[in-house]
């Protein structure tokens, strides 16, 4: 398996991570609702990728509902001193899988000690207020009041770091007025290229940029250019994506997930992947920020 050191690490404000981690959301069941088909193999999956040297874990107590935390801890508690656990709250789930907001102060602290219950811990590393104006990509909004009940959480102990989730640079600024923001988590990838200039802007900040669904999410990315990178390079369309978003800026934390060994070990093995500069310039002609 690859060494994930190869990969480089970056800060989660006093927390130094490697920068290739793994994303738990894939653990729960369809539609990231309900238990997995194979828990057994997606224990398995946990206990490897930490093995392989992975030290950041990103979850949320709303996949599933409950069902990844409750698996991350049957598989990983008591939990290794650098294994640094990042979850979400803003959301929950209907009884129909549907994700409804829940933006109030009950309802964040809840979350959390929904968190730490379900994780097994005293305290959460790292949470991610996910707005939740537009389920599908960032809006504007006002996330004063939820980020003032976070940081009252934080004073109490409970929260170590927060970050944000699904917004906008704007956000991003209002919100560093109330509270310090260790990284920032949204839909980037190959195609979807508008945070261009905020990556950049928190790569100056030297703060944490966290894309998520680097090959599309639900709407898988089809691209002649992809595939005949990956062809080229022996390697999967997944493995190009993931290597493309880990050259594009050294303050990018990847959190790649799967439910399977076979594609964990894909993911981990970009950690030897260096693209070279003609290949990423021809991949970076799949798309344009906007």
């Amino acid at each position: 398996m690859a060494t994930l050191t190869k990969a480089g690490s970056f800060e989660l404000g006093n927390l130094t991570v490697k920068r290739l981690g793994y994303g738990a959301m894939q653990l729960a069941g369809p539609g990231v609702f309900g238990p997995p088909k194979d828990r057994a193999e997606a224990i398995a999956v946990l206990r490897e990728a930490v093995e392989g040297g992975v030290d950041h874990i990103d979850t949320s107590d709303f996949y599933g509902p409950h069902v990844t935390n409750q698996i991350i801890r049957e598989a990983l508690h008591p939990y290794a001193d650098d294994l640094v656990i990042v979850t979400k709250v803003g959301a929950v789930r209907g009884d129909d899988g549907s994700w409804k907001p829940a933006f109030s102060k009950e309802a964040l602290t809840r979350a959390v000690h929904d968190n730490l219950k379900n994780l097994g811990l005293d305290a959460l590393d790292v949470v991610n207020l996910r707005a939740m104006f537009d389920v599908h990509g960032p809006a504007e909004g006002d996330l004063e009041e939820p980020l003032t009940a976070l940081a009252e959480l934080q004073q109490q102990g409970l929260v170590k770091h927060i970050g944000l989730s699904n917004v906008t640079a704007k956000q991003v600024a209002d919100g560093r007025k109330i509270t310090a923001i260790v990284c920032v988590q949204n839909q980037y990838n190959l195609a979807n290229r508008g945070d261009d200039a905020l990556i950049e802007q928190l790569s100056d900040e030297g703060t944490a940029y966290v894309p998520f669904f680097p090959l599309g999410g639900f709407s898988p990315l089809q691209s002649s250019t992809l595939s005949d990178v990956a062809g080229r390079l022996e390697l999967t369309p997944m493995q190009v994506a993931l290597a493309w978003l880990l050259k594009r800026s050294p303050n990018i934390l990847l959190i790649p997930g799967t439910s399977s060994r076979i594609h964990l070990r894909q993911n981990l093995a970009i950690a030897d992947v260096d693209l070279p500069a003609d290949v990423m310039a021809e991949l970076d002609g799949i798309g344009s920020a906007g």
